[in-house]
């Protein structure tokens, strides 16, 4: 469990809407940008042998045939079923096996929960798993979860969210003590329901070893206010999707104006260098990849519609969390955390108690 460790990445190739060429081009990527890792691919062994070996910085990766493929409109339970023949499947076994660190898949996030749930289980005192997401900051990044995996979550599960993501958060940049905020309608303690006034409560009495700020709204996201923005998967999901769709608005806007006239054409060859570092920062590409944290293994999911760059930004992370596991300091944390909440429930019952004999 040290940042030396080899590392192997199990690869579903088949699974996402571009087709196995968006994977295989994603990871050679990143390999020849210096990743230092190892592949294994699953999938259709006749279709991936050409797209690797037009590689050459991949050309040795290990390809193993999977004769189906997890479709976008197959329902969980169907996978679980019949689905153990699939190139999903097999990735994830890879990881559960042993063979490899870490699992990047493309394909339908409601299977690839389920698969990853069934052969991986879940970190113990942990109920359900989230998904992140990377939101571009002017302080960095800053990592929003849940943001598709639970509908509704109780305060307990966001509690056990917050200390999912604070444990990602520094697995993934180093920092000591991220901030953590829980999303809401304001600032102020009294606003929201009684379910994240509740989750607030707990962190902040229960887990005093966190840097909880409180509550968080939605423009502080994007402002980087704090390190972790926690929340349920409906308004995580609802959140995600509004901001990607904002960025590509902005960027066929900026397109539309600097291509519009001549004199518009030359200012933006005067300006490129400049504007291709925008494009880079405000593309969702840039910053795909979503972890399914809570499940006992790293298992990232990368956009279903994503391009060779958004596979490459995907298994960039994977293998850096591959790193650094986390897995135990969540499970210790939550223990912590909750058998500490049992406590101070149970001396305010009794506090109660004494008072009520007193009257």
């Amino acid at each position: 469990m040290t940042e030396e460790r080899d590392v192997t990445l199990a690869i579903d190739a088949m699974g996402g809407d571009a087709g196995p060429q968006a994977v295989v081009d994603g990871v050679a990527h990143a390999v020849k940008g210096g990743l230092k890792t190892r592949f294994i691919f699953f999938g259709d062994k006749a279709e991936l042998e050409p797209l690797i070996a037009a590689h050459s910085h991949i050309a040795d990766a290990e390809i193993r045939h999977a004769e189906n493929v997890v479709s976008m409109t197959d329902k969980p339970m169907h996978v679980l079923r019949r689905g153990h023949d699939t190139s999903m499947w097999a990735a994830v076994s890879a990881l559960d096996g042993g063979e490899a660190q870490a699992v990047v898949s493309c394909g339908n996030t409601g299977a690839l929960m389920a698969v990853a749930r069934k052969q991986l289980g879940m970190i113990e005192g942990v109920e359900r798993p989230a998904i992140t997401a990377l939101w571009p900051t002017p302080r960095g990044r800053t990592v929003v979860l849940d943001v598709g995996a639970n509908v509704e979550a109780t305060g307990d599960q966001l509690v056990q969210f917050a200390i999912m993501g604070e444990a990602f958060f520094r697995a993934l940049t180093k920092a000591p003590k991220p901030t953590v905020g829980l999303l809401n309608v304001g600032a102020e303690d009294l606003k929201g329901h009684d379910l994240i006034r509740t989750a607030a409560r707990v962190l902040r009495e229960a887990d005093p070893d966190m840097a909880f700020k409180g509550f968080v709204e939605g423009n502080d996201i994007s402002k980087g206010t704090v390190d972790v923005v926690v929340t349920d998967g409906f308004t995580g999901n609802v959140a995600l999707k509004t901001a990607e769709g904002a960025a590509r608005l902005l960027g066929q806007w900026m397109k539309e104006t600097l291509t519009g006239t001549w004199n518009a054409k030359l200012g933006a060859l005067l300006m490129a260098p400049g504007l291709r570092k925008l494009k880079a920062r405000i593309d969702p590409s840039s910053n795909n990849g979503g972890v399914f944290l809570g499940v006992n293994g790293i298992v990232v999911k990368s956009h279903g519609g994503a391009d060779a760059r958004g596979v490459e930004s995907a298994v960039k992370m994977a293998a850096s969390l591959a790193k650094r596991p986390f897995g135990d300091e969540v499970a210790s944390t939550v223990k912590t955390v909750m058998d500490r909440r049992q406590r101070i429930a149970e001396t305010a019952a009794d506090d109660d108690t004494i008072k009520a004999a007193a009257v």
